[in-house]
């Protein structure tokens, strides 16, 4: 069971309303409910403020985090995109009710939570400023406190604003994007960490800066998308290359339709179903053509190819049985 606690609030009446955050929380149940072929992800509970109507308080927001971090579901996941607080004491979740910042819910108070649990990975996606404080009590200086199992991420650092442009949170866009797939390796998986790097590596060294902290045996797939290459195909890597550090020579068999002349060597059906996976491989750069820079013309000329660093990789995963 992997459940999900997505929390937008716009509506403040006395600390200043924001106008993307109910939306940024939309587009993350959205992406969360269901992997990219339909099949059911998480079990999402959308808590939303617009106005006074549906106004968030902090013992209501408490009150979900506590039953969020209840159980020992598989994936807990804590989304809150709203306005962020700190000072001397700590950092705070503003709520709507709040006068000011620190009558909101202390983000230590938040992290007992999620430490406590039951549930085998806690995960906390903050959108909000000053949200880089989460995780790290004033009493450790800046050492993190996470139990096993626990994932932090957060917009920015704990003295840095959460930016938004054209009504959408900057960080939460580019988590929405990583989620459909701009993270994804090659089996589909899309992990905490793989979000983290791709959010990291859109923003530049001048703007808000991403927290990332983590404490994991390994990181758990959030979300399946269509992978670049069919698993069959990608496991051919260990039967084209009987080590890591070999090379596939080619020739122009390989190629279905050869130009004329064609050295005299007529295409073979076997070579070029092989070939057709190398280009693929290639593709994704698992694999290089020897002294070309297509792997047409390695083949045209009777150049070989071999593995890239991350072919080598993936070889070595397949191998050993972990994919």
């Amino acid at each position: 069971m992997k459940k999900a606690l997505v929390v937008g609030i716009n509506y403040y009446p006395d600390v200043g309303p924001l106008y993307g955050c109910v939306n940024d929380a939309y587009a993350v149940s959205q992406v969360l409910m269901r992997h990219m072929d339909g099949q059911l992800n998480f079990d999402v509970k959308l808590v939303t403020a617009v106005d006074a109507n549906t106004a968030i308080s902090r013992k209501q927001l408490k009150d979900d985090v506590a039953a969020l971090f209840a159980d020992d579901s598989e994936v807990a996941l804590f989304y809150f995109a709203g306005h962020g607080h700190v000072e001397d004491a700590g950092g705070y979740l503003v709520t709507s009710d709040c006068a000011d910042g620190d009558d909101g819910l202390p983000l230590e108070e938040l992290l007992n939570f999620a430490n406590g649990s039951k549930a085998k990975n806690k995960i906390l996606i903050l959108d909000s400023c000053h949200s880089g404080v989460a995780g790290t009590p004033k009493s450790l200086g800046d050492k993190a406190l996470l139990s096993e199992g626990m994932t932090i991420l957060t917009a920015s650092s704990k003295d840095q604003y959460a930016q938004e442009v054209n009504g959408s949170g900057v960080f939460t866009s580019l988590f929405v994007d990583a989620l459909n797939g701009g993270a994804a390796n090659l089996l589909g998986d899309i992990t905490p960490g793989s979000i983290y790097a791709h959010i990291d590596q859109s923003l530049g060294a001048w703007e808000q800066r991403p927290i990332f902290k983590t404490n994991v045996k390994a990181f758990t797939s959030l979300r399946k998308v269509a992978p670049p290459i069919q698993l069959t195909d990608l496991k051919q890597i260990t039967e084209l290359f009987q080590t890591p550090g070999s090379d596939f020579s080619l020739d122009p068999s390989f190629e279905p339709q050869p130009p004329a002349p064609n050295h005299g060597i007529a295409p073979d059906p076997e070579n070029n179903r092989k070939f057709a996976i190398l280009q693929k491989l290639n593709r994704l750069n698992l694999v290089k053509p020897v002294g070309e820079d297509h792997m047409y013309f390695a083949a045209m000329n009777s150049k070989p190819c071999r593995l890239t660093v991350l072919g080598e990789h993936y070889w070595n995963l397949i191998s050993k049985g972990r994919i």
